[in-house]
């Protein structure tokens, strides 16, 4: 029985370990966003989340792409993570999945470093807090 837990949770541990295909993987690691206690959603890092408004809702697309996305990475997502309620996922122009919610594609911001930091908030007028 021990073995088998310790499988299971090697196993749930090296999911959680997937690449999304861009140079930042400490700030896109991939895994299901959530909601902070403010109401802002987050990333599993605790870091704030946000959508640009360039990119159109339900298209399955991003446009913040190469130095946009170096600015901005986007939320990457595990292999085995499957689509919940508002929570979806989008596949990128370079291949790689993306979480979006309710459409929009979720994205941290580079000079975000820590849980709380909100510095991209209505940055050149088109990226906001992501929040339900």
């Amino acid at each position: 029985m021990k073995a088998l837990i310790t499988a299971v949770a090697t196993a749930a541990l090296l999911a959680a370990c997937g690449t999304t295909g861009t140079s930042r993987t400490s700030a896109a690691m991939p895994s299901t966003p959530t909601q902070a206690a403010d109401g802002t959603l987050i990333g599993p890092d605790g870091r704030t989340l946000y959508t640009f408004s360039r990119d159109v809702a339900g298209s399955g697309k991003s446009v913040c792409v190469e130095t946009c996305a170096t600015n901005w990475p986007p939320l990457g997502v595990a292999a085995a993570a499957q689509p919940r309620g508002d929570y979806t996922i989008i596949t990128r122009a370079d291949g790689s999945k993306q979480w979006a919610f309710r459409g929009m594609p979720l994205y941290y911001f580079i000079k975000d470093t820590k849980p709380g930091d909100k510095m991209g908030q209505g940055m050149g007028g088109v990226w906001n807090v992501a929040k339900p």
